[in-house]
């Protein structure tokens, strides 16, 4: 009998853990060890988006405040560049999310001002037949920083729990591999000296689809807009549910994902950078301000006659 509420009791304490997971028990031995293998069982709960009728209608900020803002903080992220390749450090900076969430606008931002040098984009295509036979973050690994580099991923190896997953373009054992694989990936990479900051952009579907449609009245943006985004318009809960379980097993206390609500895109650009710069401590190196020397004289220097160069026409004159 003792035993029998033994039992009994274990079998509610799994459930409930369970539950509390976002899971159903289905007998999945493979879900299970995987669990299993992990190198720290997250112990926080689903990050999930909230829903529309929640999300608290808060005053837009206006242009003069963003703009005057969104300066400051530039000059911010310059100081952590200059600092970034004095100390030689090195910075992988991930963007995730749904499309049209705004993750490509706050990039841009971002590296407006930097020096390409030191901070660049990896925006990686769709993976070669070649690539596809490799080590699935064999791809990325050449895209990683050098001391002194910060190199940010639009999209990255999220792409397996995210889109390959939900399109079916992996399957079942590759996309638990990669659950399984990727704690151990991103503890390397943090042990061998890269500093890892993982973004998470969220949007309603209300606010995705209002982009959407902006996309397509507009010539220069309709580009953003391929099959694949029209196709996750459909697949919406399916995403979620793949978040989600993303979040389970990559959301770990050595690597966690910051997640930026961006239906306001003003709003989330400048969170984020602040965030940014506020995870790497960082150092005002910005040289002194100095005059320029006279102008050495042109003299002895004659230059060739005008009409013998090509000049590009003068249509706005």
């Amino acid at each position: 009998m003792a035993n029998s509420k033994k039992k009994h009791k274990t079998d509610v304490d799994k459930s409930t853990k369970l539950e509390k997971s976002g899971k159903k028990d289905k007998g999945d031995h493979k879900k299970k060890q995987i669990f299993d293998d992990l190198p720290e069982p997250p112990k926080q709960e689903l990050v999930k988006e909230l829903p529309n009728e929640v999300v608290k209608k808060e005053k837009k900020l206006d242009d003069e405040s963003y703009e005057r803002e969104l300066s400051r903080l530039q000059v911010e992220l310059v100081k952590l560049q200059e600092w970034i390749k004095h100390k030689g450090l090195k910075v992988v900076v991930i963007f995730e999310g749904r499309d049209a969430a705004g993750k490509g606008g706050t990039i841009s931002r971002i590296v407006q001002t930097l020096n390409p040098r030191i901070c660049r984009v990896a925006a990686l295509g769709t993976p070669t037949e070649r690539e596809k036979t490799q080590w699935y973050f064999q791809r990325y690994v050449p895209h990683l920083p050098a001391a002194g580099e910060m190199v940010i991923f639009d999209r990255s190896w999220y792409n397996r729990a995210g889109v390959e997953k939900v399109m079916g373009f992996c399957n079942d054992d590759e996309y638990w591999e990669f659950l399984r694989s990727c704690p151990y990936f991103e503890r390397l990479l943090i042990g061998s000296g890269i500093i890892l900051i993982k973004y998470w952009f969220s949007v309603s579907p209300e606010e995705q689809e209002k982009r959407f449609q902006a996309r397509i009245n507009d010539p220069t943006k309709r580009w953003k807009l391929s099959p694949m985004d029209l196709k996750s318009r459909e697949l919406w809960v399916e995403y979620s549910k793949a978040k989600d379980e993303m979040f389970v097993y990559t959301d770990t206390k050595v690597s966690p994902w910051y997640v930026v609500e961006a239906d306001d895109k003003k709003k989330a650009r400048l969170n984020c950078i602040h965030h940014l710069l506020s995870k790497i401590p960082y150092e005002d190196l910005t040289p002194a301000a100095f005059q320029l020397p006279p102008r050495p004289s042109d003299k002895g220097y004659v230059r060739p006659p005008m009409h013998e160069q090509t000049f590009v026409p003068d249509v706005y004159e």
